[in-house]
């Protein structure tokens, strides 16, 4: 004989509508298995393509919102010194801030590697439907021609 309660079925429901999922679609248009559908992104993995995106988009690239961009693939042909990765990541923290409401950022490093010619850009944030698990997005830069 199965005891069931009225709390534990509405805790139950509950828990279930208090968390948002955050869906966004593969930009890679891959396949989902067993069907000829485009594959989802879900929670952190959407967000994380999201803030990806943001970074690596230029003003005007948006068709109808050119404002949305970042300006940072202009910044990578600039010397490497403390001050060109400061103002990267200030760009960085800028555009996530303003254009990405699901995230609550924590902060933004760009280290240069200048054997390489890149950056390496951390970035941290919460999401805003679970903010108690810290996500941590690394991200190399460099200039191509």
């Amino acid at each position: 004989m199965a005891t069931s309660t009225a709390y534990t079925d509405a805790e139950g429901q509950n828990a279930a509508r208090n968390t948002r999922q955050w869906k966004d679609l593969d930009l890679f248009f891959s396949r989902k298995l067993g069907s000829d559908d485009v594959n989802t992104l879900t929670d952190v993995t959407a967000v994380k393509r999201s803030v990806r995106n943001l970074i690596l988009t230029n003003h005007y690239e948006k068709p109808f919102h050119p404002e949305i961009g970042s300006g940072v693939r202009a910044m990578l042909f600039e010397l490497m010194t403390p001050m060109t990765s400061f103002i990267l990541a200030k760009k960085i923290e800028n555009v996530i801030e303003t254009y990405e409401p699901r995230v609550t950022l924590i902060g933004v490093r760009a280290f240069p590697n200048l054997d390489r010619n890149e950056y390496e850009v951390s970035i941290e944030f919460y999401l805003q439907n679970a903010p108690t698990e810290l996500v941590d997005l690394t991200i190399f830069l460099e200039r191509l021609r």
